[in-house]
């Protein structure tokens, strides 16, 4: 079951962890699904498309996969 995040900060610090991140554009609904695979959990974050390029800079992940 993944967990969902509202706090970008936090789900920032778990990306330090995590395997791989991979990210969903919804042009309909105008977001973006964030999410991150560690050893344990799948974490998931929407963000708006207007911040998504900012918030690609600050993850930390190995590898970032467009899906």
């Amino acid at each position: 079951m993944p967990v969902f995040m509202t706090n970008e900060e936090e789900f920032i610090k778990i990306t330090e962890r995590a395997r791989e991140c991979r990210v969903k554009r919804i042009e309909k609904e105008g977001i973006a699904k964030v999410k991150a695979r560690t050893k344990r959990y799948l974490y998931t974050i929407k963000i708006p498309l207007e911040k998504l390029e900012e918030f690609l800079k600050k993850l930390k992940c190995p590898q970032i996969v467009e899906v």
